[in-house]
C-alpha cells in the first residue's frame, strides 16, 4: 500500500491544491471528493467512509482544509 501527500499553501482552493500534484489535474478539475484525515482512518479507508456517506463532493472553488484527504475528479 502506498500513500502520498503533497503540501498547499493555506487558503488554496482545490483547484491550486490539485495543480500542486500537477498542473493538467489543476486546469481539468471537476470536482474534489473530500474526507478529513481522522474519519478516513476511524471508517478503515475510502470505501468504509464513502458508504457511510462521510465523503463530500466539493466544487473546484472549496478551500482545502488542514487534514483533508481529496480525490480529485477531472474532465479527462
Amino acid at each position: 500500500m502506498e500513500a502520498r501527500a503533497w503540501r498547499t499553501r493555506r487558503g488554496s482552493d482545490a483547484a491550486r491544491a490539485a495543480g500542486v500534484i500537477h498542473t493538467d489535474i489543476g486546469k481539468n478539475l471537476v470536482r474534489a471528493e473530500v474526507v478529513e484525515h481522522a474519519v478516513l482512518v476511524a471508517e478503515g479507508g475510502w470505501k468504509g467512509a464513502k458508504e457511510k456517506g462521510l465523503v463530500r463532493t466539493e466544487g473546484k472553488d472549496y478551500v482545502v482544509q488542514d487534514g483533508d484527504v481529496c480525490l480529485f475528479l477531472n474532465s479527462k
